[in-house]
C-alpha cells in the first residue's frame, strides 16, 4: 500500500508509541521492587518510568522539531537530559559524561568495552516512537534508526537491535493504517530480512519464529530477556511478544513481565512497537487508567 503521512499523522503514530512505551516501562519496573508478585498489580500508584522513557521522549522531541535525527543535536540533548536515578547503566552513564564535557560523540560511544562500543539494549529500548513516525518506509526506520543509536552504540549488534525494533514499530503503525495486521511469521521475518545475515540479533529473530505459539516464559527462556542488557539477548525476545500480541497491548507487556529479567526495557520495547498498532484507550489499547498510574512525562516533551 502506498499512501502519504503528513506531520500531524506521524507525530500521532509517534506520540501513541511513545505513551506505550513510557507506560510499560513504568509498570515493568514496579517488579524490581522485592515481594511483589509478578502476576500481581503494581501496588504503587505512581509508575516512575526510567532511562528507556528518559531517551525515547529526546528522540520524539527531535522528530517533532524536526522530522529527522541530527545526531549531534540528539548525542548533546541525551547527555544534558540524563538523570543517573533513573536507572542509566554505568557505561551508558560514562559516554553521556563524556559528551557532556565535549568530547565528540563517536569518541564516546567507541570508548565502551575497550573500543569494541556497546552492544547493550540501551539503543533499542528508546526508538520504536521514531519507527511509528515512519509508518511509510520501513527503509526510512531503519537509516534512521541508525542514525539515532550511533551516537551511543559503535557495536553492529546495539545498532542492529534499534534498527530491529524501529522497522518493527513502523510495520505495527504501517498495519494500523492499513488494518492489515500481519501475521506473527511475516512481521518477524520481514524485520529479520533487514538484518546483516549471520549477526547474533537476526539468528535470534530466526530462533523466534520457531517458538511462536510457546508460552512468554519458555520463549524468553530460549531467546533471553534482558537479563544481560544486551540487544542479542533483548531483541528477539520483545520482537517475538509483539508479533505475537500485536493487537493485545496489555497482554503484551504482561508477557514481558511473566518472562522476568529486564522486565522495565522489554515491556518498553514491546509497548511502544505494540502501541503503535493498537493505539491509546481502544479495545486492545494502552488502558487509560495505566496511563494515569504512569508518572507524566516530562513537560518538555509533553
Amino acid at each position: 500500500m502506498t499512501f502519504t503521512l503528513y506531520d500531524d499523522a506521524r507525530l500521532g503514530l509517534a506520540r501513541d508509541s511513545l505513551t506505550g512505551l513510557s507506560v510499560a516501562d513504568a509498570l515493568g519496573a514496579q517488579y524490581f521492587v522485592p515481594g511483589i508478585p509478578r502476576d500481581a498489580a503494581p501496588p504503587d500508584p505512581v509508575w516512575e518510568w526510567t532511562d528507556d522513557s528518559e531517551m525515547a521522549c529526546s528522540i520524539f522531541a527531535m522528530l517533532a522539531a524536526r522530522g529527522t535525527i541530527d545526531r549531534d543535536e540528539l548525542a548533546m540533548s541525551f547527555a544534558r537530559r540524563c538523570e543517573p536515578y533513573r536507572g542509566y547503566g554505568p557505561g551508558a552513564v560514562t559516554i553521556l559524561r563524556l559528551i557532556r564535557s565535549g568530547t565528540p560523540w563517536p569518541i564516546a560511544a567507541s570508548t565502551a568495552f575497550d573500543g569494541q562500543g556497546s552492544c547493550g539494549n540501551g539503543a533499542a529500548m528508546r526508538v520504536a516512537p521514531l519507527g511509528a513516525y515512519f509508518a511509510d518506509s520501513t527503509a526510512h526506520a531503519a537509516a534512521e534508526a541508525v542514525a539515532a543509536s550511533e551516537v551511543t552504540h559503535a557495536h553492529p549488534e546495539g545498532i542492529a537491535g534499534a534498527v530491529a525494533v524501529a522497522v518493527a514499530a513502523s510495520l505495527a503503525a504501517k498495519a494500523r493504517l492499513s488494518g492489515h495486521r500481519p501475521a506473527p511469521p511475516e512481521l518477524l521475518e520481514v524485520v529479520a530480512g533487514v538484518l546483516e545475515a549471520g549477526g547474533r540479533v537476526r539468528r535470534g529473530l530466526e530462533r523466534a519464529l520457531g517458538l511462536l505459539g510457546r508460552p512468554p516464559t519458555e520463549a524468553a527462556y530460549e531467546l533471553g530477556n534482558g537479563s544481560a542488557a544486551t540487544a542479542q539477548d533483548t531483541v528477539p525476545f520483545t520482537l517475538w511478544a509483539a508479533a505475537t500480541f500485536l493487537d493485545d497491548y496489555p497482554a503484551a507487556v504482561r508477557a514481558c513481565v511473566a518472562a522476568g529479567g529486564d522486565m522495565d526495557t522489554t515491556a518498553a520495547i514491546v509497548g511502544g512497537i505494540v502501541a503503535a498498532h493498537t493505539g491509546v484507550g481502544a479495545d486492545g489499547g494502552v488502558p487509560r487508567e495505566w496511563i494515569a498510574a504512569r508518572e507524566p512525562l516530562p513537560a518538555w516533551v509533553r
